[in-house]
Formats: structure tokens, sequence, C-alpha cells
């Protein structure tokens, strides 16, 4: 049910934005994976066999990324997810990378719920402990044609609401998806935008580690 074509990997480091040279440069990365879409022109009622499959998928693309960065686990403060569609599929079908993408990124930072357990409205994650990855990753996905962009958004890893880490990263393979493809997209970040001075939630301020505040 898997059959990887391509994988593209983007790293950029962030020096300023028309401001004073940050004393750290932002590092935004994302990695890409171009698959075959076993769906493609057709109506399936259930997908979720495929959802299972891409478990390791996520996984090795988030250690993947996280090496293409090449900084700790420990650097890594934003996250998030996407997912582009090729015309012969359906938007469902990129909605399969939730689990397998996001729980993937969350267990490389240190998350520790289960999964499986999650996808089958069985648990959520383990609140309480600071440094576990615990705010949900966002994510957005479209249907598209051969080199369609796509922001991909991030959040901090911790805290929804820590607001100068709202963020994105544009995403694009070349000559991806076909028709018959889906590119599923991870993406990390190591800190706040730039220049963030728009105020809200600080990082430093978190306190209820329960995803959001």
């Amino acid at each position: 049910m898997i059959e990887i074509r391509r994988v593209f990997t983007h790293v950029e480091q962030i020096q300023h934005e028309f401001g004073p040279v940050a004393a750290t440069p932002l590092l935004r990365g994302a990695i890409a994976a171009v698959l075959t879409n076993p769906f493609a022109g057709r109506y399936e009622p259930d997908i979720l066999p495929m959802m299972e499959a891409l478990q390791p998928v996520g996984v090795e693309m988030a250690q993947r990324l996280r090496s293409a960065m090449n900084v700790p686990v420990e650097r890594i403060e934003g996250y998030g997810k996407g997912a582009i569609v090729g015309a012969a599929g359906e938007l469902e079908h990129g909605a399969l990378w939730h689990v397998p993408g996001g729980y993937a990124m969350r267990e490389l930072l240190g998350w520790k719920g289960d999964p499986k357990a999650y996808a089958k409205g069985q648990g959520e994650l383990k609140t309480g402990q600071p440094g576990n990855a615990l705010a949900i990753v966002p994510s957005t996905k479209k249907v598209a044609g051969p080199g369609a962009a796509l922001d991909v958004p991030l959040t901090h890893i911790n805290a929804s609401y820590v607001r100068s880490h709202f963020d994105a990263i544009e995403v694009r393979v070349p000559g991806s998806p076909k028709s018959d493809e889906i590119v599923f997209i991870l993406a990390m970040s190591t800190g706040a935008r730039v220049h963030a001075r728009v105020g809200g939630l600080a990082a430093s301020a978190i306190s209820l580690w329960d995803g959001l505040r």
C-alpha cells in the first residue's frame, strides 16, 4: 500500500526580517514524501488501513527531518504537518496523515501517549509534564496539481496559544503530486519568529501544560 517515489527535504536559516540580526538564527525545516495514492480515481469507503500503514513512514520522516536540521530534539519548539493530494484523489486521503504524521513528531519530541489508542478515540496525551509535545499539531491540506505549494502552519509544541510561534513554512515539491499521488509533509522550527513582538502568551510563561496554555 505504501509506495514512495520521492523524498524532498528543505531547511532554511533566518537571520533577520528587516530588523536586527538574531543572536541565534531561526531554523525552519520541512520534509515531504511523495507516495502513490492507492485510492486514486475511485471512492473507497474504508481508507483506515492506510492510516495504520503510514505510521512507520511518519516516524522515519520525523527522524530524517530532525537530522537534516542538525539540532538536538531539545531545540525543536514548533511543528506542523500537511498534505497535497493529486487531482485523482480526494481531500480525505490527505486527512489520513493526521495521526501518523502528527504523533510521529510528538513521539520524537517526548510525548508519552499511545497514538493507536488516540486514533480509536480511547485516550489523549498525558498532560502535566513540561516539554513533551503537548500541543495538537496544526495542519492543512488541499487537492492540487504538480508543483503546487502548501503553506504548512507551525505552532509551539507545548502550548498552542504561544503567539510568538504562530508561523508557517511554504513547501513545494517540483513536479509533484501527479494525479495519482499524495505529498505528505512534516515541518519543524527551532523557535519564535525572528522579530516576534506582538504580545500574548510567552513560551517562558506556559503554566497549565494542557496543550493550550
